[in-house]
């Protein structure tokens, strides 16, 4: 009972108004309502003290010739003292940033301050009214209301600290004019204490008003500041976490960690149940990730699948690295999403401050690269940024702005690989690579630039101009070469993909039959609703689809049933070694077997030798593709190579 009725006592003191009827708020609204209303205190309180120090010269003044003259002006002197001392340290108080919260002991010390004050001039009208002169006693009258109304206004937010700086005026007043006998003075002081009733009734209802205001106005800066999906501090929230951290950092030394971190599959989940489970998926990710924190952190949501973490108060990388580590280990259980259960996984990128940076945007560079790095490794990665991967970004940075203009300066051009028919002895077609000629660098392999023209969105206009240029060149070969090109993930989420190879045909006057569309089984696991319905109109347009790099996948034999294929590719890693170990030569067999059943092209790739040629030749393969056949060559070559295989082919014969 006696813990409750402290507890009540220290709330009440601090200014909370639930007891007198006002609306009720948790420790966390309080102390940000008490942070506006001190704010608006120490406003007013250099004026304030002001006045008082006036106030109590003009009754020093006033008193000069009353019996209690020396009391007055000790008491006067102590006023004004004390008031400008108040007052100056209110005004340096007041240039220092607000604070967002301020405790219950700050507020409590408010208070005490506020009722020594009013017990300072509550002794006025009992010490010096008796014996003052007419004139005196009018002073003293009208002081005391002045500084009535006063305190109501200064503590207009606050009617604790109101009542504890008006009770006691109210009360030495009311003494002093009641006990005078005269009943002038009685209605005087009837009027005083009505007059405080009424001033009391308005500081309870403007302290309402206000702190129902700055509830609402709380309410709608923490929508600002607040994701609506996963309801996590949003990209504004956590930008005022890291100026506060860095802050601190400045001030104190306190060093701290950022952590960048995106959801691995994210995007299929969108793409294979919609944007309702990717909305699903995005609320269970963020309440197991802010599980992962200490109650002093907060996860925020700073993009679409991206949030991050300032970790504050960082005393060793371990404790950064642990909290990583938890993130990883959240998504170790299935997501149950629409009646399934889906797997998830997120990388880690780490940048801790000073030593990775001191302002904002070079923190969130660095931790992105740790990020970046992260992800090229593989989902559930952990990587703190390294002085290296900041070379490596620029580099990356420069390529990519050279990339952009690679295809305005033609600097990007095609080789062609020729495609060999065992059975009929000749080139059936060619698959055009391309490459990049760097003006300083030279020719830069597709390995290199490939990804970042597809995590940039680049990879779109380069596979136009690939597709053009490749339908151009075929319109010059004979009109039984075809030719195929190879098309990224990333194209496949491009709406246009289809109106972009039709007006290639189309302008090049190439029949659809000889351009053959490849892609790699790899790119389909996260992209097969979309793909299987573009796969399905090339082929009613007439292209042929090749699987590439057949067996390197997952789901292999699962694609080959869904999704429409003219033919596969056996990947080379099983023709290099098919004459060496017998498994890869079962393998090769079987995959041949299973196209011949399911009536599909096969195309054997890397075959560099003669007894592997022969080999293929008598397991029925339908064609070859390799050194031994022929290297990528140039579109004006291509000619020639083909007059050299007609002379292979006829010697081979």
């Amino acid at each position: 009972m006696m813990a409750y009725l402290n507890s009540y006592l220290s709330k009440l003191i601090a200014g909370d108004l639930a007891a007198f009827g006002g609306p009720t708020t948790d420790e966390a609204v309080a102390g940000y309502i008490r942070a506006e209303q001190l704010s608006l205190v120490l406003g007013h309180s250099l004026a304030i003290m002001l006045a008082n120090a006036c106030n109590a010269t003009v009754l020093a003044i006033a008193l000069w010739h009353s019996p209690d003259r020396n009391f007055a002006l000790v008491w006067a002197v102590t006023v004004v003292c004390g008031a400008l001392s108040i007052g100056l340290k209110a005004r340096s108080s007041r240039r220092m940033t607000k604070p967002q919260f301020v405790s219950r002991q700050a507020m409590h010390r408010l208070v005490r301050n506020a009722l020594v004050l009013g017990t300072a001039w509550a002794i006025v009208p009992v010490a010096f009214f008796a014996n003052a002169s007419n004139g005196g006693q009018l002073v003293i009258t009208c002081l005391c209301s002045g500084m009535l109304a006063g305190g109501a206004f200064a503590f207009a937010t606050i009617p604790v600290a109101a009542v504890a700086f008006t009770a006691p005026i109210f009360v030495g007043t009311a003494i002093c004019l009641g006990r005078n006998g005269d009943f002038v003075y009685l209605l005087v002081a009837i009027l005083v204490v009505a007059y405080g009733f009424v001033l009391l009734h308005g500081v309870f209802a403007h302290s309402f008003e206000f702190t129902r205001r700055t509830i609402a106005q709380l309410e709608a800066e923490r929508r600002g500041r607040r994701d609506p999906l996963t309801q996590l501090p949003n990209r504004f929230a956590f930008n005022e976490s890291l100026e506060g951290a860095l802050n601190r950092l400045a001030r104190s030394g306190e060093e701290f960690a950022l952590l960048l971190l995106d959801l691995d599959r994210f995007k299929e989940v969108n793409d294979r149940f919609g944007h309702p489970a990717g909305d699903e998926f995005l609320v269970q990710a963020a309440s197991r990730l802010q599980r992962c924190v200490r109650q002093i952190d907060t996860v925020a949501r700073i993009g679409g699948d991206e949030f991050a973490l300032v970790m504050t108060n960082l005393t060793k990388l371990e404790d950064a690295l642990e909290v990583a580590e938890r993130f990883v280990g959240a998504f170790a259980e299935p997501f149950p999403i629409e009646k399934c259960e889906i797997a998830g996984a997120t990388s880690v990128g780490i940048a801790v401050a000073p030593r990775d940076g001191d302002v904002p945007h070079e923190l969130l560079r660095n931790a992105d690269i740790a990020l970046y790095r992260a992800k090229q490794a593989g989902p559930g990665t952990i990587r703190f940024f390294e002085t290296s991967d900041d070379e490596s970004a620029r580099e990356r940075r420069a390529l990519l702005r050279d990339l952009e203009l690679a295809v305005d300066r033609d600097e990007l051009f095609l080789l062609y690989q020729p495609f060999f028919d065992i059975r009929k002895n000749r080139v059936t077609g060619f698959e055009a690579l391309l490459r990049w000629r760097h003006p300083v660098r030279g020719v830069i392999s597709p390995t290199e630039f490939i990804p970042i023209a597809e995590e940039t969105g680049l990879i779109h206009g380069i596979g136009e101009w690939v597709v053009r240029r490749a339908c151009s060149t075929l319109s010059n070969w004979p009109s039984d070469l075809r030719v195929a090109v190879n098309f990224s993930a990333a194209q496949f989420h491009n709406a246009s993909i289809l109106q972009t190879i039709v007006q290639a045909l189309s302008q090049a006057r190439v029949a659809p039959h000889r351009l053959e569309i490849e892609i790699t089984e790899s790119m389909l696991i996260s992209k097969y609703a979309p793909a299987s319905s573009i796969l399905n109109s090339l082929l009613q347009l007439g292209v042929t689809v090749a699987l590439d790099d057949f067996g390197t996948g997952y789901s292999s034999l699962t694609y080959l049933l869904k999704l429409p294929y003219t033919r596969i590719k056996i990947d080379q890693s099983f023709i290099r070694d098919m004459l060496r170990r017998p498994d890869s030569a079962a393998i090769v067999k079987s995959i041949i077997a299973l196209t011949r059943d399911l009536q599909i092209g096969v195309v054997a790739e890397g075959v560099e030798t003669a007894e592997q040629l022969d080999y293929l030749r008598q397991t029925n393969c339908d064609e070859v593709q390799g050194y031994l056949v022929g290297r990528p060559v140039a579109a004006d070559h291509v000619f020639a190579l083909l007059d050299q295989n007609k002379q292979w082919s006829t010697s081979a014969a």
